[in-house]
């Protein structure tokens, strides 16, 4: 097995692509401990700093308390506490929908809706640029899988009309992870209301940030239910915390509970997750000087980034990515930012299209003004600015 295994590992080397983990030392946070050093953290999606807040931590540990250290079983066989059941309801009145669905992680909501909503004689429409999460689920669904361009109505439009019978579902990313821009949902939403389609939107990097209380790019946009009637997020971004959620109608998620396979076969999430999710949650929305700081701080880095020249993508979100293009150069700059205490991930094909590696630079609301200048100030040192 190693010796046919071996020279797809050697080429990945070759090509500047090899991906390693660095071991914390530390809690979550805007200053962290990496493999015995001390860093300024710019590339954790913890947004709101909620993953080490103390009323978190103190839910989390009554819940264990309470309820034990592992679940036991699937939420269908004796695995679903009373604390699961706030959660979802607590998240389905947040999001302002009738009912929600726990997942033990992003990917494995996203798997389950797409393949419990569409199957052989479906179609599925894809963003070109969708997390590898929802582009998976398209593939394995067994549904006709066509993508779309990026952020293009015009285009899925084109699409939907070319569509034959059986249903057809349009997938995208509320807030796009690796260019950190927010999908125009208005237009998609007509479009998708137009053709017949129904729009399913993973808001992974939206919930907990955008919106008036953090319900995420739906509601940044204002819309209802019946115009987007599939909405995902997950809990271990802004909410600090780990898991996913489905929320919707009392159909879709009663399809969920018997059609959708990783939440059928999985053991549900530990009880104290559902505990400090609910504290979390609170916090999300009654804290609302976290969304307005990062924002200052999202609005301080664009400023500063641009008078350096430096190539910025047009994101107003917590995601503000610094195209490298060459792998290799990538990594040089992580590697000059590192020794300087700066800790920001290069990301590299295949995460991204080849040509675009990049520098991930994300913003929390744990982060200071101090932090960011002493970041500009890193990068103007050594960035390739010619």
């Amino acid at each position: 097995m190693d010796e046919v295994l071996a020279p797809a590992l050697a080429e990945r080397q070759r090509l500047d692509l090899q991906r390693s983990r660095r071991t914390l030392d530390s809690a979550q946070g805007p200053a962290v401990r990496v493999d015995s050093r001390d860093y300024v953290n710019f590339c954790s999606n913890d947004y709101l700093g909620l993953a080490s807040h103390p009323e978190v931590i103190a839910a989390a540990r009554q819940a264990a308390a309470d309820y034990g250290v592992g679940s036991g079983a699937s939420h269908l066989v004796c695995g679903h506490t009373i604390l699961h059941h706030q959660l979802e309801e607590r998240i389905a009145a947040f999001t302002g929908r009738p009912r929600a669905l726990l997942f033990s992680t992003g990917y494995m909501a996203n798997l389950g809706v797409i393949t419990a909503l569409v199957g052989r004689g479906d179609s599925v429409f894809e963003d070109r640029l969708n997390h590898a999460s929802l582009l998976d689920g398209g593939l394995l669904s067994g549904a006709r899988f066509q993508r779309f361009a990026h952020n293009d109505p015009d285009a899925l439009e084109r699409g939907l009309a070319k569509a034959e019978s059986g249903r057809k579902l349009v997938v995208v990313d509320g807030v796009f992870s690796m260019d950190g821009d927010i999908a125009p949902l208005p237009e998609l939403a007509a479009v998708a209301a137009r053709r017949d389609a129904w729009l399913m939107v993973d808001d992974a990097h939206g919930f907990g940030v955008l919106g008036a209380n953090g319900a995420g790019s739906v509601a940044h946009f204002g819309l209802t239910a019946a115009q987007v009637p599939v909405l995902m997020g997950t809990l271990g971004k802004s909410a600090g915390v780990f898991g996913a959620f489905v929320a919707g109608s009392e159909t879709l998620i009663e399809t969920l509970i018997q059609f959708a396979r990783p939440y059928i076969y999985t053991t549900a999430l530990p009880p104290m997750v559902a505990g400090a999710t609910l504290a979390a949650i609170d916090l999300v929305e009654r804290e609302a000087w976290r969304r307005d700081h990062l924002r200052a701080l999202i609005s301080h880095w664009r400023s500063g980034a641009k008078s350096l020249g430096l190539p910025v993508l047009d994101s107003d979100t917590a995601i503000q990515p610094l195209l490298a293009g060459d792998a290799a150069q990538a990594l040089a700059i992580s590697a000059a930012l590192a020794e300087r205490g700066l800790w920001v991930t290069a990301i590299r094909p295949p995460t991204v299209p080849a040509g675009t590696a990049r520098l991930r630079v994300t913003l929390t609301a744990a982060h200071s003004v101090a932090q960011v200048d002493r970041l500009l100030e890193a990068l103007a040192e050594v960035w390739p600015l010619s």
